[in-house]
C-alpha cells in the first residue's frame, strides 16, 4: 500500500509539473508576451540547460551559442532530418527543425543540457518549437504587412509630388492601379491636419478610414505632425472635421477647390488656413475666399506683363519649363528645405532651380518685393493654363507699376493696411521696415532703432489683424507686400521683362 501511495504521488507530481510548464509556455502567446527571445530564454530555464534559435544558415537569432555541432544543425536545418540528438562529453543536445526548410521562416531550435533528455524535457522542446514557429510566422506576416504599408505610403507620396509639379498625367497613371478612379476629376480640395508627431500614424490611418478611399492621404514629408489630404469629393471635408472634433491638440486647415494642376497652390492655402485654425474653437478653418489683389487688376494687362516677364522660359523644353516653374512656385511658398521634401529632391536641387530662374529673368529673389512680383506672374500664368483665368488681349505694354495703379486695387490696399491704425503701436511702420529688410527682424530692428524681439512681436500682432500669415513665406505675405507697393510705401522692382 505504501509503495502504491508513493507511486501515486510521483505521477501526480509529474502531471502537476507538466501542467505548470505548459501553462507557462502558453503564457508566452499572450499579447503582452509574444517575444521569441523570451520564449527561448524560458525554454533554457525550464529545461535546466542552454537553448538557442538559429536561422536556416546557422546564424544565432536568440539564446546562447551551442557547443560545436555544425553538421548536426545543418542536417536538421536543410530538411534531411526533422530532429536529431547528440551526446558528447557529458553534454546532451537536441535539435528540432522549425517549419518547411524550403519556405521561410525556417530554422532550428536546440537545447543543450548536462542531464539526459527525459520525456518531459523532450516534450518541452517539441511544444516550444511549435510556439516559436507560430511567433516567427506572425512576425513575418507583420513585417510583410508593414512593408506593404510602407510601399503604399511611398506611392501616395509619389502621386502627391507629381501633382505638386503639375504633372497630372503621370499622377493619374500612377494612382490608377492601386486607387482606380481617385483622380478621375479636374478639381479637388487640399486639407492639412496637424497633431503631435507621436499621434500622426494613428491620425493618418483614421483619415484613410474616414475618407473611404475617396481621397489621397499622405504623411507630410516636410512637417512631422502634418497629414495632407487631396480630396476630390465634397464629403471629405465634413468627415475630416469630425475627426478633429474628437481629438485634443489636433487642427485642420482646408483650401478652396482648385484644379489638380494647382495642388501646390491649394496646399499653400490649406497651410495658411491651418495657422488660423489654431485660434478657432473647433480647431478647423477653410481658406477664406477673400478678394485677392490679382483679381482687381486689369486681366489683359496682367497676362501681357506676366507673358513678357516670363518669356525667357519659352526657350526651354516643355518638361524642363514645367519642372522649373513648379519648383520655383513651391520655393516661393515655402523654405528650400520644405520644398525639397515635398518634391522629393535635395535642397540643393531646389536652390539650383531657383538660381536658374533668377538668371533667366535677370533678377535677384532676395527682396520680398521681387518675390511677390514673380509669385504674381507665375500664378497669373497658372490660372490661364488651368482655366481659372479667362484669356484676354495681351498686346498691351503695361509695366508692373501700371498694374498697381488701378482704383479698385488702391481701395483694397488702403483698407487692408488701414486696419493697423487702431493699434497704438506703429505696427505699419514696423511691418514696412521688416518687408524692406527682406523679412529679417535683426536688420529691421537696426533700421528702426529697436530690439529684434520688438519687431517680431509687432509682426505677430499684425497677423490676426490682417488675417494673414506673415512670419512664414507664402501667398499671405506676398499679398501684404503688394498692398505696400500699391499705396506707395515701398518702391516697385524693375520687372517688366525683355523689351
Amino acid at each position: 500500500m505504501a509503495g502504491q501511495e508513493d507511486g501515486a504521488v510521483t505521477a501526480g507530481g509529474r502531471e502537476s509539473r507538466r501542467t505548470t510548464w505548459a501553462e507557462e509556455l502558453l503564457g508566452q502567446l499572450r499579447p503582452a508576451g509574444r517575444d521569441v527571445r523570451k520564449v527561448v530564454a524560458w525554454l533554457a530555464e525550464a529545461a535546466h540547460g542552454t537553448a538557442c534559435l538559429l536561422d536556416g544558415s546557422g546564424a544565432l537569432l536568440a539564446g546562447r551559442p551551442l557547443p560545436p555541432a555544425e553538421e548536426l544543425v545543418a542536417d536538421v536545418a536543410s530538411g534531411r532530418f526533422a530532429s536529431a540528438a547528440l551526446e558528447d562529453e557529458g553534454h546532451h543536445l537536441r535539435v528540432v527543425r522549425l517549419g518547411d526548410p524550403h519556405s521561410p521562416p525556417a530554422g532550428v531550435l536546440a537545447v543543450s543540457r548536462a542531464a539526459p533528455f527525459d520525456r518531459e524535457a523532450a516534450d518541452m522542446l517539441s511544444h516550444t518549437a511549435g510556439v516559436v514557429e507560430l511567433l516567427l510566422r506572425a512576425h513575418e506576416s507583420g513585417e510583410a504587412g508593414r512593408r506593404l504599408q510602407e510601399a503604399t505610403s511611398a506611392l501616395r507620396l509619389a502621386v502627391l509630388q507629381l501633382l505638386m509639379v503639375e504633372d497630372t498625367v503621370s499622377a493619374r497613371r500612377v494612382a490608377a492601379g492601386p486607387w482606380p478612379g481617385l483622380l478621375d476629376t479636374d478639381t479637388a480640395h487640399v486639407y492639412v491636419l496637424e497633431t503631435h508627431r507621436e499621434e500622426r500614424e494613428r491620425l493618418a490611418a483614421d483619415c484613410l478610414d474616414a475618407t473611404g478611399g475617396q481621397a489621397l492621404v499622405v504623411r507630410c514629408p516636410a512637417v512631422d505632425g502634418h497629414v495632407i489630404v487631396v480630396a476630390p469629393a465634397e464629403t471629405t471635408g465634413p468627415a475630416l472635421r469630425s475627426l478633429v472634433g474628437g481629438r485634443p491638440h489636433t487642427f485642420l486647415g482646408g483650401s478652396t477647390r482648385h484644379s489638380l494642376a494647382r495642388t501646390a497652390t491649394a496646399y499653400g492655402q490649406a497651410v495658411s488656413a491651418l495657422a488660423l485654425a489654431r485660434f478657432h474653437p473647433d480647431g478647423t478653418a477653410v481658406y477664406a475666399e477673400r478678394t485677392h489683389p490679382e483679381r482687381l487688376m486689369d486681366p489683359g494687362a496682367l497676362l501681357a506683363w506676366s507673358d513678357r516677364l516670363l518669356r525667357p522660359l519659352d526657350a526651354l523644353p516643355h518638361h524642363t519649363r514645367a519642372e522649373l516653374v513648379a519648383t520655383v512656385r513651391l520655393g516661393l511658398e515655402f523654405t528650400a528645405v520644405s520644398a525639397a521634401r515635398i518634391l522629393g529632391v535635395s535642397r540643393n536641387t531646389v536652390r539650383a532651380r531657383m538660381e536658374r530662374m533668377e538668371r533667366l529673368l535677370g533678377t535677384d529673389f532676395s527682396p520680398l518685393t521681387v518675390r511677390a512680383a514673380i509669385h504674381l506672374a507665375l500664378n497669373a500664368q497658372a490660372g490661364l493654363h488651368d482655366g481659372t483665368a479667362a484669356p484676354a488681349p495681351r498686346d498691351r505694354a503695361s509695366g508692373f507699376g501700371d498694374l498697381l495703379s488701378g482704383p479698385a486695387l488702391r481701395t483694397w490696399a488702403h483698407e487692408l493696411l488701414g486696419r493697423l491704425a487702431a493699434d497704438t503701436r506703429d505696427l505699419r511702420g514696423t511691418l514696412r521696415a521688416w518687408i524692406a529688410a527682406g523679412g529679417n527682424a535683426e536688420r529691421a530692428a537696426r533700421l528702426l532703432g529697436v530690439h529684434a524681439q520688438t519687431v517680431r512681436e509687432h509682426v505677430r500682432g499684425v497677423e490676426p489683424v490682417l488675417e494673414r500669415r506673415l512670419l512664414d513665406t507664402g501667398s499671405d505675405l506676398y499679398e501684404v507686400v503688394l498692398a505696400h507697393l500699391v499705396v506707395g510705401d515701398l518702391e516697385p522692382p524693375a520687372l517688366d521683362g525683355p523689351g
